[in-house]
């Protein structure tokens, strides 16, 4: 074979080889590009209602409205979700003492709790039958249990039952207070919420 022809064949000869490998990088790229958005929207997105405890609630909105302003009704009671103040409320068990010292519409600030992966126990010691103190205890001994972070205890007069809990975009009822469901609520939902490491 003669030098020119030999050239000839090395030339046609380089496209074909190089094909395999422009496919391999492809696929490696897009397989890094799909890994990579699969872990972002992981790690930013709740986990999934399916495998949280309570009644999921849709969220209407996460938008912040003006503090000190009414509002308005929620799309569950007690709130679970929806647009809110822009300060949340802190960890704390509240007493019904405490609300006179409160800003109005306590439930703005709550919802932002909520957003920032709280668990909130809604109590309302008005319910007939309700024996308050030991209501209060079956609260303090979960929050004693699985630690007082990300949870707060209010008392919320609407409550058609002693006690209910919320997470973001969850809530479950409790006609008679469990404390062994009550922790396993607080462990299952706690920090599932759009901004979990919010404070």
């Amino acid at each position: 074979m003669s030098r020119i022809a030999r050239k000839s064949s090395r030339r046609q000869a380089r496209p074909q080889s190089s094909l395999p490998t422009v496919l391999i990088v492809s696929g490696i790229a897009i397989a890094v590009v799909v890994i990579a958005v699969l872990v972002i929207n992981g790690s930013s997105q709740p986990a999934a209602a399916a495998t949280l405890m309570g009644t999921p609630v849709p969220i209407l909105s996460r938008d912040h409205i003006p503090s000190y302003s009414d509002p308005g009704q929620y799309n569950s009671n007690p709130p679970a979700g929806g647009h809110h103040f822009d300060t949340p409320f802190m960890t704390k068990f509240y007493q019904e003492s405490d609300l006179a010292n409160l800003p109005p519409h306590p439930e703005g600030y709550l919802v932002h709790s909520l957003e920032h992966g709280y668990v909130i126990f809604w109590y309302n010691c008005a319910v007939p039958g309700t024996d308050c103190a030991a209501l209060k205890q079956s609260i303090q001994n979960v929050i004693n249990t699985v630690g007082s972070t990300k949870l707060i205890a209010f008392p919320w007069k609407d409550l058609t039952v002693p006690l209910a809990m919320s997470s973001w975009g969850q809530v479950m009822n409790f006609p008679t207070v469990n404390e062994k469901v009550m922790q396993q609520f607080v462990l299952t939902n706690r920090y599932q919420s759009p901004e979990p490491n919010g404070q």
